[in-house]
């Protein structure tokens, strides 16, 4: 009786419908086909073929054709069609990639039963951060050629907070730099204060007491001096701001009151008709007033357009922005913003009041009078 193990051989060395283990491209056979659920979703299928067409190579992947020596890695298709499946499905993390790709059945049959590490699907996605961006605008190329933008053409535009790396309190402006400065210093006052009280008493417990103070002094020193060089270069900086875990994160303000996410922009551009992501682009520009132009321009380039219609909320009015979409071929909509106070300091704001010409009311005061006139007599 042949073990779990034995029975699943001629299946690893068949390596499925890629051929061997090493993930060698190739098309689903017919059996494969025959014992797929009746229930699979079509988007797998349209995950098969749109990367089965594409020239990996010409996109800019590694490793499409494998080494004359040692063993094959695994070819970026296979990879490519883990990383698209777990976009579709909402799966980001590597390590649950590798447990869904020994468990889903569409997984099973994208990958011809083949099981990669966690480490594998997360150095393909690192490696070659460039060529999949390539493959999504392909893949908007492909939308234009098949007349999904030929109708009217309008994008929205619209952009998300992403958490870096890089904590809270690794991040330095200069606002935040002076409240540090303030309590440090605030610090070491309160420590030589009752180090001047410890002096003044006498016994063994005193001096434990006072020699813990100037250590407590020496390093708030220490941090002092250290805030000072941080100051220094943050005020050197071109937005006087630095993040020391993560350089390019910055420090942004969000929808929650008081809450605030060290991190990144995402910028993202969606064909209103077909929801389709035309344009994407991560940031670190904190807020939106200056990516409505950029966007738009993207947007219009992806979908092959001479005109396009973009819209975007409140937080993108600039000026200067919607001239410059203008001069692109772009019309936006984008809701002026109320920049006043008067109405939450409890005055009256400036869509309260009506203007009236003082000629005008002149001419009616006169016109009036001469009506009057020409009654009475």
């Amino acid at each position: 009786m042949k073990t779990a193990n034995q029975s699943m051989l001629p299946a690893i060395r068949q390596g499925g419908r890629h051929g061997p283990i090493c993930g060698r491209r190739g098309s689903p056979p017919a059996d494969d086909v025959a014992r797929l659920p009746r229930g699979l979703h079509p988007r797998v299928r349209v995950v098969d073929a749109f990367i089965d067409e594409l020239d990996l190579a010409a996109l800019g992947f590694e490793r499409v054709q494998p080494a004359a020596t040692g063993r094959p890695s695994y070819h970026p298709a296979t990879l490519l069609k883990i990383y698209l499946y777990g976009y579709l499905n909402r799966i980001q993390s590597s390590r649950r990639l590798e447990r869904e790709a020994a468990r889903n059945v569409e997984l099973m049959w994208l990958t011809g039963r083949l099981v990669l590490d966690f480490k594998t699907i997360a150095d393909f996605r690192r490696a070659n951060s460039t060529a999949i961006r390539a493959v999504c605008a392909r893949f908007i190329v492909i939308c234009g050629q098949l007349g999904h933008f030929s109708h009217a053409v309008v994008a929205a535009i619209d952009g998300a907070k992403f958490k870096g790396v890089n904590s809270r309190d690794r991040n330095f402006t200069k606002g935040k730099l002076k409240r540090r400065l303030e309590q440090v210093e605030a610090s070491i006052e309160r420590y030589i204060a009752s180090l001047e009280a410890a002096d003044l008493q006498e016994g063994e417990s005193v001096e434990t007491k006072a020699s813990r103070l100037r250590d407590k002094i020496a390093a708030m020193k220490s941090k002092l001096a250290e805030l000072r060089q941080l100051e220094t270069a943050v005020l050197q900086a071109p937005d006087q701001q630095i993040s020391l875990t993560d350089p390019d994160a910055r420090a942004m303000a969000t929808s929650m009151r008081g809450a605030g996410v060290v991190g990144y922009n995402v910028q993202a551009a969606v064909d209103t008709e077909h929801h389709l992501i035309v344009a994407h682009d991560v940031t670190n520009v904190v807020t939106d007033r200056t990516l409505l132009s950029p966007m738009a321009r993207s947007a219009k380039e992806a979908m092959a357009v001479e005109k396009i219609d973009v819209l975007a909320d409140r937080g993108y009015f600039s000026g200067e922005e919607v001239l410059a979409c203008e001069a692109i071929g772009a019309t936006p909509y984008v809701p002026k913003p109320l920049t006043s106070n008067a109405k939450a300091a409890g005055r009256f704001g400036m869509d309260d009041f009506a203007y009236l010409c003082l000629l005008l009311r002149q001419l009616k005061l006169e016109f009036a009078a001469e009506a009057c006139y020409s009654r009475e007599q």
